[in-house]
């Protein structure tokens, strides 16, 4: 089984970080009990120095090349991944996608109608490469802004009330799509190291949502339990 990561700079990560696609790996090699690969076009982190996705330095040396593969980017969203993910699932073969997206769209770049209009183009052609493809999908978790700005956590909660409908909508027997429950008691200040990308603590709670989706309505893995 094929999995990939697609996400914005949650998901890829900046330089020096473990990155919860890491916890994940941790996870599956520790659980999912049969073969499996992550894949994807990219295996860059975030190099802020640079502006760029050129970074290969991860917290952990030893994390495998093989293991690093994602598609996602700082600054990317639904928007900029629905035109990308045909060709990729179809070149990846990919099976199942873990996906983080949406914050990045609403902050910047769409509001909640138009960002889930690019939910359902992103899975119509993910779907074009991959009729039985399977996702897991993670609602938008607001970031500080939304603590400072009620209009974008207004618009926060329309999105991930619009995203339920829609994964809910386009789910099929033949190529399931899970919305993933948010991360219980995810604390900016302790689960984020600037209110916006996750620490520590805050990979690991990522890691679990997606973990426990999978668990519970696909029998994939186990209970998520963290590896130091």
């Amino acid at each position: 089984m094929r999995f990939m990561f697609v996400g914005d700079s949650q998901t890829i990560g900046r330089a020096g970080d473990y990155t919860w696609r890491y916890r994940m790996w941790q996870h599956l090699n520790a659980s999912f009990g049969g073969p499996y690969r992550i894949v994807g076009p990219r295996t860059e982190l975030y190099d802020p120095t640079a502006d760029a996705a050129v970074s290969h330095a991860y917290a952990d040396p030893d994390f495998p090349a093989k293991a690093r593969k994602h598609l996602a980017g700082w600054g990317e969203g639904w928007l900029h991944m629905a035109p990308l993910i045909r060709e990729t699932v179809a070149a990846t073969k990919a099976d199942v996608l873990l996906v983080s997206l949406g914050l990045i769209d609403l902050g910047f770049y769409t509001d909640a109608d138009q960002t889930s209009e690019n939910v359902r183009s992103f899975f119509d052609q993910a779907r074009a490469a991959n009729p039985h493809l399977r996702a897991v999908v993670l609602p938008v978790i607001p970031n500080i802004r939304a603590e400072n700005e009620p209009s974008f956590a207004a618009d926060c909660a329309r999105f991930n009330e619009l995203l339920a409908k829609t994964v809910a909508d386009l789910d099929q027997p033949a190529s399931p799509l899970l919305l993933a429950s948010p991360p219980e008691a995810y604390d900016l200040h302790t689960d984020t190291y600037d209110g916006t990308h996750p620490s520590e603590p805050g990979e690991h709670k990522l890691a679990a949502a997606f973990a426990t989706a999978m668990h519970q309505a696909w029998d994939l893995g186990a209970p998520y339990t963290p590896t130091p």
